[in-house]
């Protein structure tokens, strides 16, 4: 399969939100989501027909084929994954976390982002609400230290009164 520059995968999931929303997808669509100039647009979506993953004909609609379809799927999950996990688990408000999924998705390898999904679906069926750890880690981040009951656990562990912390985890 022909590789995707990062920009094209921006285009062929911007053309997949944008049709969700819309019954049709035009440039100026894409143009006010992704806030890109009409030309830039077109040359790119003409790219993407030449790779048979859109119908386009200029001053038409475009249209995701079936292909094109399941790849912009893809990089929509990557992108909706991303940015859950930097907002819901590690607490970066939702506009910085949907810019830096932006940023990161066409970069990391599969492998990477399959441990990343595994790791946010587990924290998100993890049978507490926010498991400990997790809690412990937002009140690190917002005060710089250790909540009271992690720096206890810690001395008592230093002091070998448990054995390494592993019964119960800040």
């Amino acid at each position: 399969m022909d590789v995707l520059t990062p920009g094209l995968e921006n285009y062929l999931e911007a053309i997949l939100r944008v049709g969700l929303e819309k019954e049709v997808v035009r440039v100026k669509d894409i143009e006010k989501l992704l806030n890109v100039k009409a030309p830039s647009i077109v040359e790119s979506v003409k790219s993407l027909a030449e790779r048979d993953l859109v119908e386009y004909e200029r001053y038409g609609y475009i249209k995701l084929t079936e292909k094109g379809t399941r790849i912009a799927r893809e990089i929509y999950r990557r992108h909706k994954m991303l940015a859950g996990f930097f907002n819901r688990i590690i607490g970066v408000d939702l506009e910085t976390a949907t810019q830096d999924a932006c940023a990161i998705e066409h970069y990391l390898s599969k492998k990477t982002l399959d441990h990343l999904l595994k790791f946010v679906e587990f924290v998100e069926s993890h049978p507490e609400r926010e498991p400990m750890w997790l809690s412990s880690f937002h009140y690190y981040v917002k005060y710089g230290e250790l909540p009271d009951y992690c720096r206890k656990r810690r001395e008592e562990v230093k002091k070998g009164k448990i054995n390494n912390g592993k019964e119960k985890n800040c």
